[in-house]
């Protein structure tokens, strides 16, 4: 297995090149550890946050954006969205707030980016 890929890790951006050899990731064309780091993640236990929002009422505003409180697996991502579209929350929101615990059963919490004030 070759795979090829951009770091993201730093601003440099390093073009990477993960094989696999005796059933580990091997990286190569990384400038940093971070790369190797990244690449291996990336390979073995992809994961993503999520920026999103969710229905909030009585507030001065129709949604509160949320984000994830750490990355979850890529493969919970549909599940984790799934809940966020189907939730609501009632105003008043503060910043940092968790507005959904544990979604989809990731471990992730959804947390509130803003205020959003009661009307």
């Amino acid at each position: 297995m070759t795979r090829e890929m951009i770091c993201i890790g730093c601003p440099v951006g390093c073009a990477l090149t993960v094989t696999e050899r005796g059933g580990e990731p091997v990286v190569s064309g990384n400038e940093c550890r971070t790369g190797e780091l990244y690449a291996k993640d990336e390979i073995t236990n992809p994961t993503r946050s999520i920026a999103a929002s969710v229905k909030i009422t009585g507030g001065d505003i129709p949604l509160v954006s949320i984000k994830t409180s750490k990355p979850i697996p890529k493969d919970k991502i549909f599940d984790f969205m799934g809940e966020i579209k189907k939730a609501s929350v009632a105003a008043p929101v503060s910043a940092g707030g968790v507005i959904i615990p544990n979604v989809a059963g990731t471990g992730a919490d959804a947390v509130a980016t803003r205020d959003v004030k009661k009307i």
